[in-house]
């Protein structure tokens, strides 16, 4: 289900970025027009992505999702409407490839935090998951790729 885990240091990076707070049904309501909105925000300023989309979770709760729909920039944004300009701050992390549907991310996670468990670590709140190769890149849900990580101490 995901590749072997491994731990690394994320590096600090400039992004831009939308806060969304929704009860956790409607989380496939909200991704794509955010991440629409985003883009079409930075295109506005001239700014292109340096990389591809990623969610940013602020806390775990199982029935509000609390994150930020992000885009990697180079140059940071002027804030416009819901889009704001952030940093990702450099950061321990434990880190895996998860291929598949992403109907399947909620066992992946669990797989994920056993296995960061498993090994001694103390899981933080947030988690990124960012989006390697989705439905842009191939119809077949079976080819794409999120990165999991997750904040550990």
């Amino acid at each position: 289900m995901i590749d072997e885990p491994h731990i690394t240091q994320s590096e600090t990076q400039m992004i831009a970025f939308i806060h969304v707070t929704v009860p956790r049904e409607e989380i496939r309501f909200v991704m794509d027009p955010a991440l629409r909105e985003l883009k079409g925000a930075l295109a506005g300023q001239g700014i292109k992505p340096i990389g591809p989309w990623f969610t940013h979770h602020l806390r775990i709760d199982p029935k509000v999702f609390d994150f930020q729909v992000c885009l990697p920039v180079s140059k940071e944004v002027v804030a416009t409407g819901r889009v704001q300009a952030g940093r990702m701050f450099e950061t321990k992390v434990a880190r895996t490839i998860y291929r598949g549907p992403y109907e399947g991310l909620g066992n992946a996670w669990r797989e994920f935090g056993k296995w960061i468990e498993a090994h001694g670590f103390r899981p933080g709140e947030d988690l990124w998951e960012c989006y390697l190769a989705g439905p842009e890149k191939s119809n077949n849900p079976a080819e794409w790729e999120t990165e999991l990580s997750r904040a550990i101490e």
